[in-house]
């Protein structure tokens, strides 16, 4: 295998790998605050016990995302040595900040773990909004780099190499610095709800519970549900913002996503299939007239530019149509399933029936799914570049031989901690059952 190629996929298993517990790193903590918000209006011990099992959890896979997240830093800059030359001295302040925001997860996230008994609700309501701030603020710190991948500002590059006329400041709020932080807060919202609502509908699916566990876990459910149909609709209208975002900044991408070869008015939305290069077209798809245009300008005229505009050899890989279909129809069918939940629910005020819970047990992973190509879309999507228009990825990356073994040595690593991480929260919570709790709570 080419060693950029290797490069490229080293960095992108170990992101990936990463971006699970990041995901739940930053989605967790708002869930603890509604749990918490709950128990204070409510006085219903079951909101605090969510919110103490739920830390639990939280703990330990921040753990592991604290872990995964070093060797992602480190292997960025072994494995793209000039990319980082760049990056050092032109986007270095969201990593500086971003330690202050860790500092401030990791404080209040020990005070809340180790003296929540000790502190009153408003107090232990302050360090959980704490632990959530710093979360988010270190998850869009990060995405920043990401953003400023996609749309460079703040420097130039002469041509002999230099970087020059460097603004920090223009750098980190480059042009897709917004929408692309909001779309990655909200999409680790919407995953962690549904990965809940999956953990609770499944528990629901069990006959031989008591009452009181199926009272706790109807109520985790419904927070859930909520969360996530509020989370996943707005993820949706961002999903807009950021299709016209590319539209301005990075149409090829827009094009490849859409498999669009022609720049064309009233262009279509194409849904499914795949991208053909012999004829030039999405083949198998269901097109929605005109609603590409819609998307790129909120106009059905706006001329959407096609492939064909740049030489080949600048074309992202085509197959980023397939994802970007997978995240949306992910993201599409996860708003109907909330929707349709809460429908049931409140309107037709009846009990969720087994195809239901069934449905809803697949949330969770799907969402997580839909996580993974979103990013995999936005990366591969960005090629042949590490830096748009200005770093080709194959000048950014090492050309050391060791990639191969950092490679297997790695992806090993991964699957081992995957597999413990697995075991501790199984161990734990079978040991620690809610039953356990329940009865605790009621005795107390």
């Amino acid at each position: 295998m080419d060693i950029v190629v290797m490069a490229r996929a080293l960095f992108g298993a170990s992101l990936g790998f990463h971006i699970i517990y990041a995901t739940i790193g930053v989605g967790v903590p708002v869930m603890i605050i509604i749990a918490e918000v709950l128990y204070w209006i409510k006085k219903d011990s079951d909101y605090a016990l969510m919110a103490r099992r739920w830390t639990k959890g939280f703990a330990i896979v921040l753990a592991v995302s604290i872990a995964s997240g070093t060797i992602v830093g480190v292997l960025i800059s072994l494995l793209f040595p000039s990319f980082m030359e760049i990056v050092g001295q032109v986007i270095a302040l969201p990593f500086q900040m971003e330690i202050f925001a860790f500092l401030i997860e990791a404080v209040f996230m020990s005070i809340y773990l180790y003296a929540a008994d000790r502190l009153s609700p408003s107090l232990r309501l302050v360090s959980i909004i704490s632990v959530a701030i710093g979360a988010t603020a270190s998850a869009v710190l990060i995405t920043d780099v990401h953003a400023w991948m996609n749309t460079p500002a703040g420097f130039r590059i002469t041509p002999s190499g230099d970087v020059t006329d460097i603004n920090p400041w223009a750098a980190f709020f480059n042009p897709s610095f917004g929408v692309t932080a909001i779309h990655v807060t909200l999409s680790a919202y919407m995953t962690v709800s549904f990965i809940i609502a999956s953990i609770a509908a499944l528990r629901l699916m069990k006959s031989k519970i008591t009452q009181a566990e199926r009272n706790y876990h109807k109520k985790a459910l419904t927070i859930a549900l909520y969360f996530g149909a509020i989370t996943s609709l707005a993820t949706a209208v961002n999903g807009h913002e950021t299709a016209q975002m590319l539209h301005e900044y990075n149409p090829r991408k827009l094009a490849a996503a859409e498999g669009l070869f022609e720049t064309t008015r009233y262009a279509p939305l194409s849904i499914g299939g795949y991208t053909s290069l012999e004829d030039q077209r999405v083949k198998y798809a269901v097109e929605i007239p005109y609603a590409l245009s819609f998307l790129a300008g909120d106009r059905f005229d706006t001329e959407v530019k096609g492939l064909n505009e740049y030489p080949e050899e600048l074309w992202p890989p085509l197959y980023v149509h397939v994802l970007f279909n997978i995240m949306v129809g992910i993201g599409s069918l996860l708003i109907v399933v909330a929707f349709l939940a809460l429908f049931w629910k409140h309107i037709l005020k009846r009990e969720f029936p087994g195809w239901m819970l069934a449905l809803l047990v697949t949330s969770g992973p799907l969402a997580m799914i839909a996580i993974e190509t979103g990013w995999c879309f936005s990366c591969i999507g960005r090629q042949p570049w590490t830096i748009t228009d200005v770093l080709r990825t194959e000048n950014a990356a090492t050309q050391s031989p060791s990639v191969g073994i950092l490679f297997v040595l790695f992806l090993s690593l991964y699957i081992i901690l995957l597999f413990v991480t697995g075991f501790v929260l199984k161990n734990y919570f079978k040991r620690n059952p809610v039953s356990k709790d329940l009865s605790a709570d009621t005795l107390g």
